[in-house]
């Protein structure tokens, strides 16, 4: 078993939830965490950028594109579009927090380490770390391959009016992080968070994210205390456009102003970002929505304003 690091012991404290030194994170990745890994059609990678801020992407192939030659390494056959911004970073010896997420059986399992090999071929990780999370939250999708043209990458310095739809409907996001430099159990992590349409609050460049009650390994608000640094990806389930917002972050311990079910609440003020159209040759359907948000609110709600 590896051990919590230092800021997930913090933010455990903080919350009210210590679970010990020992939680279910191994260095390696047991078979059925390989064989579900090896079924997956996307896979979602976190890294760090040149100025060691998170960045998050979204890679595709056919199921089988991700192979497990052993139980500390996982093989990525993808192609890495040179015009994706996160891609620069995806190199021999940089962090690599790997989310495997399929949303036809709410099932996820993460895989972190570093990036070992980049060819032609696509990518290799050495797994350092490998746990399972539970299926709260996340809505049900199924999906189906699409043929797209991919768009174009559009750099943004601020939110757009496009941008700030996409937000305003999500019910899913995913949020890249990595721990402070120095901390030996740390690295780059990718998480999923979900909610109905309208748990994201937005005002102005500044984004709010509610924390429901979930495994209380604090993973990502452990990383935020030592590096405020993230990045959030919206994914467009429709036409397989991917956002990414990069930015710095905030926590709020206290609460998250009456929303119903939040314990808490983390905002990341904007800083800059991308959008990449059409480059996700996948189409989903229309969400079956978690059972556990009947037990959840949305920020219009929680300050009075019926949407």
């Amino acid at each position: 078993m590896a051990d919590f690091h230092a800021d997930e012991l913090i933010a455990q404290a903080h919350a009210g939830h210590v679970l010990g030194g020992t939680p279910a994170i191994r260095p390696f990745m047991p078979e059925q965490h390989r064989l579900f890994f090896a079924g997956l059609p996307y896979l979602l990678i976190g890294t760090a950028d040149a100025a060691g801020a998170p960045v998050a992407t979204l890679l595709t192939g056919a199921p089988g594109f991700v192979q497990s030659p052993d139980a500390t390494h996982l093989a990525i056959a993808a192609a890495l579009d040179p015009t994706d911004p996160a891609v620069g970073s995806l190199v021999p010896g940089a962090e690599a927090g790997v989310l495997g997420i399929d949303l036809a059986t709410r099932r996820r399992n993460r895989a972190n380490g570093r990036i070992v090999r980049r060819d032609r071929d696509g990518l290799a990780v050495a797994v350092d770390q490998s746990f399972g999370n539970c299926p709260q939250y996340i809505q049900r999708r199924a999906v189906e391959p699409v043929p797209r043209r991919p768009g174009s990458t559009e750099i943004l310095s601020a939110l757009d009016t496009e941008a700030e739809a996409l937000i305003d409907a999500a019910d899913t996001l995913f949020v890249a992080t990595r721990s402070r430099d120095g901390l030996r159990e740390g690295g780059a992590d990718i998480s999923h968070r979900g909610g109905r349409p309208g748990f994201v609050r937005r005002r102005g460049d500044v984004l709010t994210v509610p924390d429901f009650s979930g495994n209380r390994y604090f993973n990502t608000l452990g990383n935020l205390i030592g590096e405020p640094r993230a990045a959030v990806l919206f994914l467009d389930f429709a036409s397989g456009d991917l956002l990414v917002l990069q930015g710095r972050t905030e926590i709020d311990w206290t609460g998250a102003a009456g929303l119903l079910g939040a314990q808490r609440s983390w905002s990341v003020t904007i800083t800059g970002g991308w959008r990449r159209r059409a480059v996700v040759p996948l189409r989903w359907s229309d969400p079956e929505p978690a059972p556990q948000l009947a037990r959840t609110g949305i920020w219009a709600e929680a300050e009075g304003v019926r949407s």
